[in-house]
């Protein structure tokens, strides 16, 4: 019988007390929108990072923080203006038109700099129509 029982580096990574030579790539996943909001009109886009921690840390200083800090870029339909988050909590947005969408998720570092990023798309159906 396995009694491994894993320790905390196991599940939550290195300890930021420490830099991390030679640090992975900073990774972002996201998954598509949760399908029970969506059909009520609501988005709810869950994702997550590897290899970089989401902080409202911002400015060159925090560039060389190791584990590597960073936020994300929200861009809605190619509006000009995009909004920014560092909670690492759902994503979720109201009030969009029925219709085709697409949402722009943007990893980026203190300074703002584009490390990665993921497109999702879907249509939100039409309330007057179900």
């Amino acid at each position: 019988m396995d009694n491994y029982i894993p320790s905390a580096k196991d599940i939550i990574g290195a300890s930021p007390l420490f830099a991390i030579d030679n640090e992975a790539p900073a990774k972002l996943i996201v998954d598509p929108p949760l399908p029970e909001p969506l059909a009520q009109g609501r988005v709810f886009i869950q994702y997550r990072t590897e290899n970089l921690r989401l902080l409202p840390v911002f400015g060159k200083g925090a560039l060389d923080v190791s584990p590597r800090i960073g936020h994300i870029h929200i861009t809605v339909d190619d509006a000009p203006w995009h909004f920014v988050d560092s909670s690492g909590e759902t994503i979720i947005l109201v009030g969009l038109e029925p219709g085709p969408h697409k949402v722009l998720i943007e990893l980026a570092d203190p300074m703002h700099k584009v490390i990665t990023s993921e497109t999702v798309k879907f249509t939100l159906p039409d309330p007057k129509k179900s």
